[in-house]
């Protein structure tokens, strides 16, 4: 497991084989740093699907309304919900959409992120500026790698938990 340096601002994501450990970015991305937060000590993002996984590019989760695999899961839906806490506004950086960061899910407005984020395969420049980034994988990228592919998958894989490191 990746040295923990900011536990407060450190996400550990398990996946089916292991976990996945996030450096939130709270400098760069103050509001959305504190709404996953939130959500994730809520248990909100635990047994959410990954609804939209594109080979190549990256694999988007977070639907707390329609993707949660033990209550309330609908392909159909997934992707479309959101949390209760309204939406948060874009916040902007030069920090790029690299291989392993994680990015802000929303709709073609760019003020209208809630809960759903995404995580980069690979280096997707095109994005940079228009998407809100607000963490870092820092380790468990091969597992990243290996989660379902689909839109929807098939047999999508789920966020098993996700906490904050300095609560475990």
């Amino acid at each position: 497991m990746a040295d923990i340096t900011d536990p407060e601002n450190t996400i550990i994501m398990t996946l089916k084989d292991g976990d996945v450990i996030i450096q939130l970015l709270p400098d760069v991305a103050p509001a959305h740093t504190a709404r996953m937060k939130e959500l994730a000590r809520a248990g909100a993002y635990d047994n959410v699907a990954f609804h939209r996984v594109i080979d190549g590019f990256m694999a988007q989760t977070g639907d707390v309304q329609h993707a949660n695999m033990e209550k309330d899961y609908n392909p159909g839906r997934a992707g479309t919900g959101g949390s209760d806490l309204g939406d948060v506004k874009a916040e902007f950086s030069k920090v790029p959409h690299a291989r392993g960061s994680l990015g802000a899910a929303r709709s073609a407005n760019p003020d209208s992120a809630n809960s759903q984020f995404f995580i980069n395969f690979k280096d997707n420049d095109f994005l940079n500026g228009q998407y809100t980034v607000y963490g870092n994988v820092i380790s468990g990228m091969k597992l990243v790698d290996n989660i379902a592919k689909g839109e929807p998958p098939a047999n999508p894989d789920r966020m098993i938990s996700v906490k904050v490191a300095a609560d475990v």
